[in-house]
């Protein structure tokens, strides 16, 4: 839905492929995918520039509200941003390193 969308807005394939981030065939497949299960062309590819049929139209509109209405539904849903932050579990010194005394021992004198 989110490909047709694409490129009903931009009319034109390329364009629209850049934005959704896939190529240009596979939104063009996309499209083909979405007219076979609808039964009905939604681009008129007859003429000199992409163009949406009266099907493709309709389309539109019905896919722009169903996709606000979806994204809608997904920031309510999502978790409030912030929180609280988290202290580090480490010991708070810098790792022993082979070879070396221990960090804050001297060394015993006899």
């Amino acid at each position: 839905m989110r490909h047709f969308v694409a490129a009903a807005e931009q009319l034109h394939f390329a364009h629209a492929a850049r934005d959704v981030g896939v190529s240009r065939p596979a939104l063009i497949a996309s499209v083909k995918k979405l007219e076979a299960e609808l039964g009905h062309p939604l681009f008129d590819y007859d003429a000199s520039t992409t163009t949406l049929t009266a099907e493709g139209e309709a389309l539109l509109i019905t896919c722009r509200d169903a996709l606000a209405r979806t994204e809608a539904s997904i920031r309510a849903s999502a978790p409030a941003p912030g929180g609280k932050a988290r202290a580090s579990k480490g010991k708070g010194r810098a790792p022993a390193v082979k070879g070396e005394r221990p960090a804050g021992k001297r060394r015993q004198s006899r």
